[in-house]
């Protein structure tokens, strides 16, 4: 359990430093596990704000996508950003690096799967073409690389697939190379990649507040190109705020019963 050390001054005299364990959480009844992809940054540092203020951990999960900052989001300027956040107590897995969308098995007898993906980051964005399973793992670890790099914390082994789009073939070979895949809940979906003049943002705060069930698993963005009213940080504090009046409380996918026993397996 991680501790810290103070010192204290008593009469002139430095007393040696004494370790102080640093308090568990409370006990959660009705734990919601609230998650992040990343986007254009745009609103990264107000949510970070919100979750600091409220005192909320969450996990999220990174790709290297580009930014309203003319950079893309694990790149130097962001560094400081993510390892901010592993200071605050934060999780962190892999979006894949190039934002890489699932489109299709290419199964041929007598060979292992491959996959039709299509990138909407990096230098082949855009483009369609076939990965193999292998490569597909190697595409996970990147961003978790550099998760590693810029954090200093050892990501989950865990991983979000863009849009959500996977094959059974697909999560088989991530799980061989050690990546569980991480979806969210129905209600999960805090729709803040809705359109705004069709999805006002008190229409999605109401349902979130309606809908959201102990234990699900909750999925919203640092950022997206498509809204013109931001859902975050609107939404994001009046719906902690209210889920908290309603008893839930927040915890890391460490902590999920799906994940926890699997985040503590080496790769």
């Amino acid at each position: 359990m991680p501790m810290r050390f103070v010192k204290h001054l008593v009469s002139g005299l430095i007393v040696l430093p004494v370790a102080v364990m640093a308090a568990p959480e409370a006990a959660c009844d009705k734990p919601l596990y609230l998650t992040f992809d990343t986007g254009h940054m745009g609103v990264a540092p107000l949510i970070a704000d919100v979750l600091k203020r409220e005192q909320v951990h969450v996990t999220f999960f990174a790709a290297n996508e580009a930014t309203k900052t003319d950079g893309s989001s694990l790149d130097a300027q962001w560094a400081p950003w993510w390892k901010a956040r592993a200071a605050e107590g934060h999780e962190f897995a892999s979006h894949t690096y190039d934002h890489v969308y699932w489109r299709g098995d290419v199964v041929v007898k007598g060979q292992e799967p491959s996959f039709k993906v299509r990138p909407s980051a990096g230098p082949r964005n855009g483009q369609q073409f076939t990965m193999t399973a292998a490569q597909y793992c190697e595409e996970i670890g990147r961003s978790e690389d550099r998760l590693r790099a810029i954090t200093g914390k050892e990501p989950l082994p865990l991983f979000r697939a863009p849009g959500g789009k996977t094959s059974p073939r697909l999560l088989a070979a991530a799980k061989a190379c050690g990546y569980a895949h991480v979806g969210w809940a129905p209600a999960g979906f805090l729709g803040d990649e809705l359109p705004s003049e069709k999805f006002s943002n008190q229409r999605l705060l109401d349902q979130a507040l309606a809908n959201i069930r102990s234990g699900d698993i909750l999925l919203a963005h640092l950022g997206i190109w498509s809204r013109q009213d931001p859902w975050a940080p609107a939404v994001l504090e009046p719906l902690i705020k209210g889920l908290k009046e309603r008893g839930f409380c927040f915890r890391t996918l460490r902590g999920h019963p799906d994940y926890a026993s699997w985040a503590r397996k080496p790769k």
